[in-house]
């Protein structure tokens, strides 16, 4: 008796598990890919700069991590969908373009101003930080622009203008 219970309450902490946890089909997606690969490195370099004498610096990767973290959970578990107030995309946009210029800014001044090999790497995992939020960004302003322009398409004004009326004349 005591042996299904307990086969029991294991399933329902396996089920509570994976429910934190993203489904393979958004990590396999490319915005899944993206965000995983962000959280990463935004890990990573929260890491060597708390271990480098630039720990003036350690605050960007950890927010950054944080948002990503937040934003993958977000995503994977269909939270964004409850909350139809936001604009997750225009919100992950900004997200990324900011991300993008403070990690590139913080690895320029990392590896050129400070000597250790802490801070280098940190600059280093910045620099491919900075890459991985660029192309988030731009893959997100693509997929806005095309919303935009597919909402604004149907109401095209029509050519008002005159065969007769010439353009050049005063």
């Amino acid at each position: 008796m005591g042996d299904t219970e307990a086969q029991e309450s294991n399933r329902s902490r396996e089920a509570g598990v994976r429910s934190l946890l993203p489904s393979k089909e958004f990590i396999s997606s490319r915005k899944g890919q993206l965000l995983i690969g962000e959280v990463v490195l935004s890990f990573i370099s929260f890491v060597c700069f708390a271990a480098s004498t630039a720990a003036a610096f350690v605050t960007a990767p950890f927010i950054e991590f944080l948002a990503g973290l937040f934003l993958l959970f977000a995503y994977s578990t269909k939270f964004n969908e409850r909350f139809k107030g936001f604009h997750w995309p225009l919100m992950d946009f900004l997200r990324c373009v900011s991300a993008s210029i403070i990690f590139f800014i913080i690895s320029i001044i990392s590896v050129s101003k400070y000597p250790d090999g802490a801070s280098k790497a940190a600059g280093v995992f910045g620099f491919i930080a900075t890459i991985i939020f660029a192309l988030d960004f731009y893959f997100i302003f693509n997929e806005l622009a095309n919303f935009l322009k597919g909402g604004d398409s149907s109401e095209e004004p029509h050519n008002t203008r005159d065969d007769d009326s010439d353009s050049d004349s005063d």
